[in-house]
């Protein structure tokens, strides 16, 4: 491998702090890079918790809005649905976990049960507005772990070849540039050295 870099003692001493930076950077990166894979792991893990809790409970919503439709028939629970009074209220801020910014959802689904008047209506439909109300909020919080999944699985990805470039490129670039340098002033030394000793030698004839 050949250098363009003169083999001087200050270029010696600037490669040293150049090496010892970019030590200290892989380090940072790679400190950064293994706490957002836990990250990473933790929100897996609560994400796949929340799909099979939405997915149920969406499930248990329907099955109970069917049995109110069996037992009020479809037309009236349509005519009844319309004049439920339920609002939401949704606000985003947001949080940052290493650099990340990551979404924090809140649903607010206002509205209290009973929802519509017992006269002639069946339980199940109440039963069924209260499942729902279960089920968007956890559909808001799949929401927000899903987005902080991909916006985490993007960083891990730009770290990961951060970490690489400095482990495989810059710092063996450095170590090289390095040995070369101190190889190069331990030659000019030695032939410094064998010339200092012929000048001595010359002079004593």
């Amino acid at each position: 491998m050949s250098f363009t870099i003169a083999a001087t003692k200050a270029n010696l001493i600037k490669t040293k702090r150049s090496l010892a930076f970019t030590r200290e950077a892989y380090e940072l990166l790679d400190e950064k890079r293994r706490i957002l894979m836990h990250e990473l792991t933790s929100i897996l893990y609560i994400t796949e918790n929340l799909e099979r809790g939405s997915d149920s409970k969406l499930h248990e919503a329907y099955e109970t809005l069917d049995k109110a439709v069996v037992a009020m028939g479809k037309r009236s629970v349509e005519e009844i649905s319309f004049s439920i009074d339920i609002n939401n209220d949704i606000s985003i801020s947001n949080k940052r976990i290493m650099g990340v910014n990551i979404p924090v959802i809140e649903l607010d689904v206002k509205g209290n049960p009973p929802y519509c008047s017992p006269y002639g209506v069946s339980l199940y439909l109440d039963e069924a507005i209260l499942k729902f109300k279960e089920a968007l909020n956890l559909l808001a919080q799949l929401a927000e772990k899903r987005i902080a999944l991909l916006r985490i699985a993007e960083e891990v990805r730009k770290t990961i070849r951060k970490v690489n470039a400095l482990e495989k490129i810059y710092i063996p670039d450095f170590e090289n540039i390095l040995k070369y340098i101190g190889d190069r002033l331990d030659e000019e030394g030695r032939n410094s050295f064998a010339t200092m000793k012929m000048i001595k030698l010359r002079l004593k004839r």
